[in-house]
């Protein structure tokens, strides 16, 4: 065997060193290429698993993914995508293949379910209210003549049939204009004429404890909509002495305090009635925390108030006052 020259040496010295370079590159390249996956995969909003198909072990899987670790046992591959229901939450599967490799992913669509939900009940909730507005407003006239031709032993009979319907009224003036949005038009006013529309509303709703109404007697101008403004303050009302009506109590508090900050309008509404049970369902639609409520007479408050650039929300450290913000 020929011995190797120091030049061919060299050479051979010098092509391994080439040699190590490029695998360090390659393997720099392939580092490289493999954290900007990872990322991406993290990056991205919804769950991903990437499992091998021979064993399903997770080979690179997001945070989203680990939060979800009980759900992947419950994925299967399919061609085409299908939902599915995991702790209270609705997941959209997707997944594909690719040579040794099986990708999963789950989105969660339940906001986007729930709103598909709401629009469907508002669209039917208004068909109803249309049909039954007729009848009513007939109830309502007969009711009116009849009051006067009763005997007067009779007369209370008929306001409570005047109540019950002033009660159905509000659901129905409540349910289409959810279906339609709420839409302010303002001009000046003042708080005497709402307070003296809240009083006859308080007539018209009716209640057998002995309660106590307290509303600001200072008179200020408000810049609004009175009418949706009268519906706002009346949804709290109402829902204060039903709170009041459930209470172990045979009296009860309903108060209306008012503070002016700059051009903003605050008020608070506290009653003495029993506490508000489930915070997180008070500003959602069709969700009623209350046994005669159709939920949505706190969500319809909110959206007249944001209508007058104001907000609605829980006091702090109180759960059973509301500030309202008319802007």
């Amino acid at each position: 065997m020929a011995a190797i020259t120091p030049e061919e040496l060299n050479l051979l010295i010098e092509q391994t060193y080439k040699v190590e370079n490029e695998f360090n590159e390659l393997k720099a390249s392939y580092a490289h290429l493999q954290d900007t996956v990872e990322k991406v995969v993290e990056f991205l909003p919804n769950a991903v698993w990437i499992l091998h198909k021979e064993d399903e072990t997770v080979f690179l899987q997001n945070s989203h993914a680990r939060d979800l670790w009980q759900l992947l046992k419950l994925l299967e591959y399919k061609e085409e995508d299908y939902e599915i229901k995991f702790n209270d939450h609705s997941f959209l599967i997707k997944s594909s293949a690719y040579q040794d490799k099986l990708m999963l992913s789950a989105i969660d669509i339940t906001e986007q379910k729930r709103k598909e939900n709401l629009a469907t009940m508002g669209q039917m909730a208004a068909h109803l209210s249309h049909e039954i507005r007729n009848p009513i407003g007939a109830i309502s006239l007969m009711s009116s003549t009849l009051k006067k031709r009763v005997i007067p032993e009779n007369i209370p009979i008929v306001e409570e049939i005047q109540r019950s319907v002033h009660r159905i009224e509000r659901i129905i003036k409540a349910t289409l204009m959810f279906s339609k949005g709420v839409e302010a038009h303002k001009k000046e006013f003042l708080w005497s004429e709402l307070r003296e529309s809240l009083n006859l509303s308080i007539d018209y709703y009716g209640y057998a404890k002995e309660i106590t109404f307290i509303f600001p007697d200072e008179d200020f101008k408000l810049n609004g909509d009175k009418d949706l403004l009268e519906m706002l303050f009346s949804n709290f009302i109402a829902n204060a002495i039903d709170a009041i009506e459930a209470d172990d109590n045979e009296e009860g508090v309903v108060e209306i305090r008012h503070e002016k900050e700059g051009k903003k309008h605050i008020f608070f509404i506290y009653d003495s009635g029993v506490a508000i049970e489930n915070e997180k369902e008070l500003f959602e639609a069709f969700k009623s925390t209350k046994v005669k409520g159709n939920g949505l007479g706190l969500v319809l408050s909110r959206q007249i108030a944001e209508a007058h650039n104001g907000t609605v929300s829980l006091c702090d450290g109180l759960k059973k006052c509301f500030k309202i913000v008319i802007a």
